[in-house]
């Protein structure tokens, strides 16, 4: 994690969790995260079992020019990345994962810009999920928020361990390896740690804690 909002953020869920898979939804006080609103999100399963937005902040709506509420999350990305995000959500939704994505969001006018999203699940019992995040600009150029982003592609994917986050930020970094995009479920990528992308393959580099 290299954003504020989202180590805040992480750092928050990790405190109300205390050391179970995650918090539950009804112990996230809002007032507690206030300096974060603006730019939080929290996602649920709808009744045709996607995953969609329950809430978000007012500078993420005006970031897409539109309020999100109702939304389909894997929609937010192109039509290649979705069915990847969308498997991500639904582990942490039903694997209670952490996950990263730095993605790079493109504007109505063809402009662009970085962005970091730390997606951390919430319990809400087997019938009703929930998740919580945080979308951070890595830059904070004039037009974001006037320009709406419309498009984006994923840069990069990690599946976090909370309790290694809490002794390192990087895991250890060995030797890289081609996965297809058709092989991207969650287990597989939490199994081998950070991921890239590079034309149609997603790259994962595989590591160990020294």
């Amino acid at each position: 994690m290299n954003q504020n909002g989202s180590i805040t953020l992480f750092q928050y869920w990790n405190r109300l969790r205390d050391g179970r898979p995650a918090p539950k939804r009804s112990e996230v006080e809002p007032a507690d995260i206030k300096s974060l609103l603006a730019d939080t999100f929290i996602l649920e399963r709808d009744t045709r079992g996607q995953a969609v937005f329950r809430l978000a902040g007012t500078r993420l709506c005006a970031c897409y020019g539109r309020e999100l509420k109702g939304f389909s999350f894997p929609s937010l990305w192109r039509e290649k990345d979705q069915r990847l995000v969308s498997r991500l959500i639904h582990g942490v939704f039903d694997q209670k994962s952490v996950v990263l994505i730095t993605y790079e969001g493109f504007s109505r006018n063809g402009r662009s810009n970085k962005f970091e999203l730390l997606a951390l699940p919430l319990d809400g019992g087997v019938e009703n999920p929930r998740c919580l995040g945080v979308i951070s600009a890595v830059e904070k150029p004039f037009w974001l928020g006037a320009d709406p982003i419309t498009d984006a592609l994923i840069d990069s994917i990690r599946v976090i361990d909370p309790e290694k986050e809490l002794l390192t930020n990087r895991p250890a970094i060995d030797v890289p390896s081609l996965v297809p995009d058709e092989l991207g479920a969650p287990e597989t990528i939490s199994a081998l740690g950070r991921a890239r992308r590079i034309r149609h393959l997603v790259v994962f580099d595989g590591g160990r804690e020294e």
